[in-house]
């Protein structure tokens, strides 16, 4: 039994999930992997955007597995209804693709997405990233999402107005924000600023809030759109 599954038979409830792909051997193939962990559960199985728009209503799970492109609504257009839906706040959708340049990829995370994995990923990596989408954090620490998103944002940065945006943020906050940007922990943030990982924390924390971020992988969005981080390190 892995860690994060012993951790949850000890009292904590099990990660709920939603998978959502318009191919069911696909989401059967999810479902027997994530099933046979004690900390992870299947509440519902959708096969196009609407239903699972539908089925997230229903059994508000902690993550959906989102796959783009699906009929009716695509993973985008879902992804942003769930995330705008009252009650849906703390839902958090992780996308699901076949191709890593994928530009619905860096739509789906202005839309609102905590991240992404390739459909080819290994049983281990996807069990990762749903506990590391379900505690909250995004999923944009591997190399290829920062290209992508650097990829789709290098031609709107001359129409943002970047100086209008991150006038409210501190420098210190500016300074968080690019490291951010570059996919660093707050653990990793706060060494290379000499701060501890709370006060890391904190100052990622008041950037979301005063930028109106719902979650770390927004915070990348912002920052390579601003031009706060332009190229990768």
């Amino acid at each position: 039994m892995s860690t994060a599954a012993a951790a949850s038979t000890s009292g904590s409830n099990p990660i709920k999930v939603l998978l959502a792909d318009d191919q069911i051997l696909v989401r059967s193939g999810f479902k027997m992997l994530l099933d046979a962990e004690d900390d992870i559960r299947v509440v519902g199985e959708a096969a196009n955007g609407a239903e699972a728009v539908e089925r997230a209503r229903a059994t508000r799970p902690d993550v959906v597995l989102m796959d783009i492109r699906m009929p009716k609504l695509d993973g985008i257009q879902a992804t942003s209804e769930i995330v705008r839906t009252r009650g849906l706040e703390q839902v958090r959708v992780l996308i699901l693709t076949t191709y890593d340049t994928d530009e619905y990829v860096f739509n789906a995370l202005q839309a609102g997405a905590s991240g992404f994995l390739l459909k080819d990923a290994g049983p281990a990596e996807l069990l990762h990233a749903i506990r590391v989408v379900a505690a909250g954090e995004a999923l944009l620490a591997p190399r290829i999402t920062r290209r992508l998103i650097a990829q789709f944002t290098a031609e709107r940065i001359a129409t943002q107005v970047a100086e209008d945006r991150l006038v409210v943020l501190t420098q210190r906050e500016r300074e968080v924000l690019a490291l951010v940007g570059h996919g660093l922990s707050n653990d990793e943030i706060g060494a290379e600023l000499s701060l501890s990982p709370a006060t890391a924390r904190t100052h990622v924390s008041h950037a979301m809030g005063k930028l109106g971020a719902r979650d770390r992988a927004q915070l990348v969005v912002i920052a390579y759109q601003t031009g706060l981080v332009s190229r990768l390190p």
